[in-house]
């Protein structure tokens, strides 16, 4: 049911709330005729607009009854209009929100009492949506902890029993006794297991990027480190990586490099394997970097299926790539989303040039140190 906003009349005379209940037939009007009515009544019922008149009786100074009444968290959408001929000066200063001769017209008084009627609907209207928002944001934010207490659990449960498989099938690989097809069966599983290893890795470094929990060791790196990260990748990428032509064209001098280097290897282990996911054995992916201007350019480029067109805007985006590629395998795009965050992590930019049928150029950008002097040059090359 309706419930008709309270007008209180807070005045020595009646008549005064009398001559108004005419005029503002939507509003439930009372009179008050005194300050301990009006702090009693506004306790039992918090009213939308108030009409303080400067001859209220009252044992306090109407200005410090309204500053006091102002502070009560009951009153936040309350308006105040101060009614009188003197000392409304410092009804203002207490928190007022209007002021009004009593010579004024009822009239005209309604009018105003109508106009504060409304914006209290529309404080308490936009209190309500605020509200409602936040209890959005509070379920959002719980189920974001909740959801990244699973990824922490799921990730650590599945790392140590993964790399046991994938020893345990490395070492199984090895005995001479078994056969050709079976050790091909044996290889093909520790691929697997090492992509699921990853994508696991990946899962859960990317939420934890996402949240600001991932702090970069950066150091600088000069040509020869680059060139050590660059072939830990391709150790880390697997087996598969033997049935592809890989070249590597790496500067042999260039300014250092301000990266962490465990993060720029597995930016090149992901980028790698998405080379190989979607390239035939014996395709060829080549891996460039040279220094441009303050950044260093680093291309991953392979000639394999190529990027659907309508894929390419989301590539970047975990769990929205989910495109099937040429092993059978559906791809979640979570070895791309770390990829992104962890270039852009270290200020750099990533991007993709693709055409479907003729291979994938990945690019990415990462800072150069120019301001190291020549002798910072020669202590760290030592």
């Amino acid at each position: 049911m309706f419930e008709k906003p309270v007008v209180l009349v807070a005045a020595r005379d009646p008549v005064r709330a009398m001559s108004l209940e005419s005029l503002l037939p939507v509003a439930e009007v009372r009179h008050i005729s005194d300050a301990e009515g009006l702090l009693r009544e506004s306790h039992l019922t918090p009213p939308d607009v108030v009409l303080l008149y400067t001859d209220l009786p009252s044992r306090l100074a109407l200005p410090e009854l309204l500053t006091m009444l102002r502070g009560r968290a009951d009153l936040g959408h309350t308006r105040w209009l101060a009614v009188g001929t003197q000392g409304l000066g410092p009804l203002l200063q207490s928190g007022a929100d209007a002021l009004m001769s009593d010579s004024t017209s009822t009239e005209a008084l309604a009018s105003q009492v109508r106009t504060l009627l409304e914006r209290v609907r529309q404080s308490r209207e936009q209190a309500e949506r605020l509200a409602v928002l936040q209890r959005r944001m509070d379920v959002w934010e719980h189920e974001e902890r909740v959801r990244d207490q699973l990824v922490h659990m799921l990730v650590h449960d599945l790392k140590n029993p993964i790399a046991a498989v994938m020893g345990l099938l490395e070492v199984v690989e090895e005995d001479d006794s078994v056969s050709k097809d079976s050790r091909d069966l044996l290889r093909l599983a520790r691929e697997e297991t090492h992509h699921l290893l990853h994508l696991s890795v990946n899962m859960l470094d990317v939420r934890k990027i996402q949240a600001g929990k991932m702090k970069l060791n950066t150091e600088l790196l000069f040509a020869p480190q680059l060139a050590e990260v660059v072939a830990q990748a391709r150790g880390d990428v697997g087996v598969g990586l033997q049935e592809r032509h890989l070249r590597i064209e790496l500067p042999l001098e260039m300014p250092p490099l301000s990266a962490d280097p465990e993060i720029l290897r597995r930016i090149y282990a992901n980028l790698l394997s998405n080379a190989m996911k979607h390239t035939t054995t014996g395709g060829v992916i080549t891996i460039l970097a040279q220094p441009l201007g303050g950044e260093l350019l680093c291309t991953m480029r392979d000639d394999g299926e190529g990027i659907p067109e309508d894929d390419i805007p989301n590539l970047f985006a975990a769990f929205e790539q989910s495109r099937l590629t040429l092993h059978g395998r559906f791809d979640t795009g979570m070895g791309l989303a770390f990829c992104k965050l962890a270039v852009e992590g270290h200020g750099g930019r990533i991007w993709v040039e693709s055409e479907r049928g003729r291979g994938a150029s990945f690019f990415f950008t990462l800072p150069l140190s120019l301001d190291t002097d020549d002798d910072d040059f020669a202590d760290l090359l030592i």
